[in-house]
């Protein structure tokens, strides 16, 4: 039992390593935008602004957002077991999802900082813990 535990996490820590470097290269990446990005810090802003696209259009902002960092819920609570719980979760993922928007904001060309984004990252990862995360990480780990 010990030795499948060992492989469950090794596996898990993989998975988080190649996860991060994805995330990295999707949120990192300059893009094209002909000068339209602009940041945002006001919560809710860019929310208001999705509710009034095409369902397609917002549907892909929103749940790109959820889906982005959600497998840190799935992945952090079975590599550390003191990660488990949405509280330090949310701390976690909001402190991740808070360097990917600062340094696009500052660094990356066609992005730009918004708090919404780092709103529904934290979100999706909260929703992953409770979907898959937490019994996924009981059965790994044990209690």
């Amino acid at each position: 039992m010990i030795l499948l535990r060992v492989v469950a996490v090794t596996i898990a820590v993989a998975a988080l390593a190649v996860f991060v470097y994805i995330a990295f290269k999707l949120t990192l990446t300059p893009v094209n935008d002909n000068g339209q990005a602009g940041g945002n810090t006001d919560p809710g802003h860019s929310l208001r602004f999705y509710a009034d696209q095409p369902a397609k259009d917002a549907a892909l902002q929103i749940g790109g957002n959820l889906a982005l960092l959600a497998p840190l819920g799935v992945l952090l609570p079975i590599v550390w077991r003191t990660l488990r719980g949405p509280l330090r979760l949310a701390l976690v993922a909001g402190m991740f999802s808070l360097a990917i928007e600062i340094t696009q904001g500052m660094f990356v060309m066609g992005r730009a900082f918004d708090i919404d984004d780092v709103i529904l990252n934290v979100a999706g990862v909260v929703i992953a813990y409770f979907l898959l995360g937490r019994r996924l990480s009981r059965t790994v780990r044990g209690t």
